[in-house]
């Protein structure tokens, strides 16, 4: 069967030029399909690709910079504003807000090889802040001679502390035990009690950001685009399922069945947290998504369409 050229390998094709940044040519289209068992398998393979939701390098960037106005510039303004009632007089809001940015310092998610911290790169570029206010999650405390824990002096005059992620799928990355956000936010708590702290993300699924909320940690957590139940592949609710021909049944069954093969647990077999996405981004394609599409632990097992670069422990 000619897969490339039936109705979604066109579709493909098109993506893959206008938004996909060339990164799946026919060859290995082809090297992908060639994972699956039969004809009708590499067909809803081929159907499920071509609703992946891809986000470029400028896509990624002016994201940021929405994450940077709509959640942390504004309502500070809005704040500002009300306190001097209700101005308008740039001559009051701007110094105001310039005060409340450098009591502010921000943060990546994870370590500083990881994703939430490479953002931080291109959020200062795109948003014009300076430099002294990027620290890194083990930077705020310091250890006395006893193993006490205290703030470094050079953060005492520090308000507000603003972790950035690319993705929230479960919420296990700012609330989990083995996270060093949780172990930093909890020194934090336990040193400056009346501190600010935020967990603004590009992508948040509903229920992992609620866990967020919910943890008790954070003062508040938010996400550019927030991705409901619609936005798992084979939730009743999925948005993703609008031909006829292609049954969200069958195709979860198909995901499911090499899923598990390759992931070994029945509760990442469709994406880590059973967030089911289809979701790939610019800089990486988080473990949510489906790992038919990224899997790529073992060469020989699965070749995946879009790569996924793993963190080595």
């Amino acid at each position: 069967m000619d897969f490339l050229n039936s109705k979604y390998g066109k579709q493909i094709e098109v993506l893959n030029s206008t938004i996909w940044e060339n990164r799946v040519q026919g060859p290995k289209i082809m090297e992908w399909l060639d994972n699956f068992d039969d004809d009708n398998e590499k067909n809803y393979a081929l159907y499920m690709l071509s609703r992946l939701m891809y986000f470029s390098s400028s896509s990624i960037r002016n994201l940021l910079k929405a994450l940077y106005r709509d959640l942390y510039r504004y309502p500070i303004i809005e704040q500002i504003r009300k306190d001097n009632n209700n101005t308008l007089d740039p001559n009051i809001i701007e110094p105001s807000f310039e005060k409340e940015l450098m009591a502010t310092r921000f943060l990546g998610v994870g370590n500083p090889s990881e994703s939430g911290v490479h953002l931080l790169y291109y959020f200062r570029q795109e948003n014009k802040i300076p430099k002294n206010l990027f620290i890194n999650t083990d930077d705020i405390v310091e250890y006395d001679e006893n193993g006490n824990c205290k703030l470094r002096d050079s953060y005492k005059d520090v308000k507000h502390y603003v972790f950035i992620d690319d993705l929230c799928g479960s919420g296990d990355q700012a609330t989990s035990n083995t996270s060093n956000v949780k172990r930093c936010v909890q020194h934090l708590r336990n040193i400056v009690e009346d501190a600010k702290i935020s967990y603004f993300m590009i992508f948040g699924m509903s229920k992992g950001i609620q866990v967020i909320r919910n943890s008790g940690l954070y003062n508040q957590a938010n996400a550019v685009v927030e991705l409901d139940e619609s936005y798992r592949c084979f939730s009743e609710q999925s948005r993703f399922f609008d031909d006829d021909k292609y049954k969200r049944a069958e195709a979860k069954s198909i995901a499911y069945k090499h899923g598990y093969k390759l992931m070994g647990y029945p509760q990442i077999s469709l994406g880590f947290g059973d967030c089911q996405l289809l979701l790939s981004m610019h800089h990486n394609t988080p473990d949510n998504t489906l790992p038919i599409i990224w899997y790529d632990e073992d060469n020989t097992i699965w070749k995946p369409i879009f790569k996924r670069y793993n963190k080595v422990y």
